[in-house]
């Protein structure tokens, strides 16, 4: 295998497992109103016979810093949207007056803060453990091609150091969102 593609290869695995886990922590609730919070979530509303991704059939914005609105594209679907953010786990109630859909974000307690930082604590471990996994496996390759002369012994410390570089890249990464998502959190 060419060491430049296992670097390539490696350093994508990496940046997914570190985009993912910042994907998931934007959609945790900090008590601010953010499109993320139902951008992301998991539920998908049943319109045209179809599943579909909510931020793709509605428009999500934030005219307040405590309220987020979502407005169908299409009104005939405004039941399936409503149905799909009242069983989505964000625990917020929807409020529809038939064009526009409120979400009014509460306050958050000190016990739900805490909660939410150990969720987001484990996201980043998932995170880091996912950055870890990709580095095995590229060692595991640099180790075979060592095996099977492919490359050198130099050739094999340069790129370890190389694909360590990368690790430590992204763990850095995942852990100053992780920093930063605990802040927001926490701060009242």
């Amino acid at each position: 295998m060419d060491t430049d593609t296992l670097l390539l290869e490696t350093e994508e695995s990496m940046q997914k497992a570190s985009d993912f886990v910042n994907q998931e922590m934007a959609s945790i609730r900090t008590g601010k109103a953010s499109p993320a919070l139902v951008e992301n979530i998991n539920v998908h509303v049943e319109a045209y016979g179809s599943a579909m991704p909510l931020k793709q059939i509605a428009l999500i914005s934030t005219p307040e810093p405590r309220l987020l609105t979502v407005q169908p594209h299409d009104p005939t679907t405004m039941p399936d949207v409503e149905r799909a953010l009242k069983e989505s786990r964000l625990g917020i109630t929807p409020a529809s007056d038939g064009r526009l859909i409120r979400l009014p974000i509460p306050e958050l307690s000190e016990e739900r803060r805490k909660d939410l930082v150990k969720v987001i604590r484990d996201m980043a471990e998932q995170g880091r453990v996912r950055v870890r996994a990709s580095r095995k496996d590229a060692m595991d390759s640099l180790k075979a091609a060592l095996k099977s002369s492919d490359i050198t012994e130099d050739s094999f410390h340069d790129m370890e150091s190389e694909v360590q570089t990368l690790t430590d890249k992204y763990v850095k990464s995942i852990d100053e969102h992780l920093a930063a998502k605990e802040e927001d959190v926490m701060t009242v």
